[in-house]
């Protein structure tokens, strides 16, 4: 498993960032604090506080594409 911080701020950079994520068949998890939702679902991640950096779990031990494609949306 892959984890990395992402920053999705904006309504536009979430739905390009679910459309990413959708084309990827292994999980993917979105964590903020102790809530876990799933990262395809559009309305989950507006359940989360997107004031702040959120988690992104990949459950895949080849997800370096993945990592290329969401370049802009990582955060150190």
């Amino acid at each position: 498993m892959e984890s990395i911080k992402i920053s999705l701020t904006l309504a536009e950079s979430v739905k390009d960032f679910v459309n990413i994520v959708s084309k990827y068949n292994y999980n993917i998890d979105l964590r903020s604090g102790r809530f876990v939702i799933d990262a395809k679902s559009l309305l989950g991640i507006f359940s989360l506080d997107l004031s702040k950096p959120l988690t992104l779990e990949i459950h895949s031990e080849k997800c370096e594409q993945l990592i290329k494609d969401l370049k802009k949306y990582i955060v150190d």
